[in-house]
């Protein structure tokens, strides 16, 4: 029972008409990286949590499950993905369309 007291301690609940009239101070909390919990009359109706970078790359499946926590996506840098190199110069297409459309 300990573990979930503590989990509910760092989250916020907050009513709406307290959300509207502090709004400032709930997003700098938000920002720290901590989740709000927005009530309507006792019923949770929103959550306000920091972004997370990728998911709207994220299939909306695979999104629900990283809001969960069941599945964490590699970020590029993780050194999960290889560094590709660069197979041609900036600048290529331009003038490759620039040669195929000809002087206008």
């Amino acid at each position: 029972m300990w573990l979930r007291e503590a989990t509910f301690d760092c989250m916020k609940r907050v009513g709406l008409r307290e959300l509207k009239n502090r709004l400032s101070e709930y997003v700098r909390h938000v920002r720290a990286g901590h989740r709000v919990l927005v009530t309507d009359r006792g019923v949770v109706i929103a959550e306000l949590r920091p972004p997370h970078p990728r998911d709207d790359d994220l299939h909306p499946g695979l999104a629900e499950l990283a809001r969960r926590g069941s599945l964490r996506s590699a970020s590029p840098r993780s050194g999960h993905y290889p560094e590709l190199r660069r197979l041609v110069p900036d600048g290529t297409a331009v003038r490759l369309l620039d040669e195929l459309r000809g002087e206008r």
